[in-house]
């Protein structure tokens, strides 16, 4: 049984951790898999660099990624990246008093952007749902960016919408059955994309941020969303040993590239 719940998170100085979980939920009603693709992310940071690394969140948004992170793996410690001061002042709320995060505003399509950083090499890159708003030349660039930052045996992984154009069938079946389930979420009480935005301008410690985040971007980037093997493939030539997918699903998946 699908349930859907948007916490009342309104209010003067904001409620920082119910902001951030809210965006989690709103999250969720598009990726019922989110948190599955997470823990499969972390079980490979695990894997192949231990439990103490020092990550770099790439388009960190609220934080997410690092909550979970540092949930699990207390000794780790994370960079967040982003650019939307919205999303940051969320991830910069709940992560206030949390010595393990820094975070950086950043542009990671500006040449520039890793200058920013507080260190010059990580034992993981972790980015989720982000990169797909980016055309496939810029992507390929970034990725070439982010083998320099990646330690010798670190990890590089990035969970998306990676579309394999060769299934059309398989595609459209899933499509189908996701919009129909997102139909009774939402009969349910899912809070949509548009739906957040609104109510977070409503907040006011959040009503300033929010209206310079859609002054930066608009409603919503325009990207691409090639498969999972272009990825795969393109981190090879950009300077990573291997990579491969590690899990998906009809539409998305998570793919890592070991240095």
């Amino acid at each position: 049984m699908e349930v859907y719940v948007m916490e009342t998170v309104t209010g003067a100085g904001g409620d920082w951790s119910a902001w951030q979980r809210s965006w989690d939920r709103q999250q969720e009603w598009y990726m019922p898999d989110r948190e599955e693709r997470l823990r499969v992310m972390l079980d490979m940071v695990e894997a192949t660099v231990g439990p103490a690394p020092r990550v770099l969140d790439l388009a960190c948004g609220t934080g997410t990624i690092t909550d979970r992170l540092l949930t699990r793996f207390p000794d780790a410690t994370s960079t967040g990246v982003d650019l939307d001061p919205a999303l940051l002042a969320i991830a910069e709320g709940h992560f206030a008093a949390d010595r393990r995060v820094t975070l950086v505003t950043a542009d990671i399509a500006d040449p520039e952007w890793r200058a920013k950083l507080p260190h010059e090499s990580y034992d993981a890159v972790l980015t989720a749902t982000a990169l797909h708003w980016l055309r496939l030349g810029p992507l390929a660039t970034l990725y070439g960016q982010l083998a320099g930052l990646v330690r010798d045996g670190g990890v590089l992984l990035n969970a998306d919408r990676m579309i394999d154009n060769s299934t059309p069938r398989i595609s459209a079946a899933e499509r189908a059955h996701r919009h129909a389930r997102m139909a009774r979420a939402k009969e349910a009480g899912a809070v949509d994309w548009a739906e957040w935005w609104a109510l977070a301008a409503q907040d006011p410690a959040l009503a300033g941020p929010v209206a310079e985040r859609f002054a930066l971007f608009g409603e919503h980037a325009d990207g691409e969303t090639p498969s999972a093997r272009w990825h795969a493939e393109t981190l090879v030539s950009a300077g990573f040993a291997e990579a491969r997918t590690v899990w998906s699903s009809p539409s998305d998946s998570l793919v890592l590239a070991l240095k």
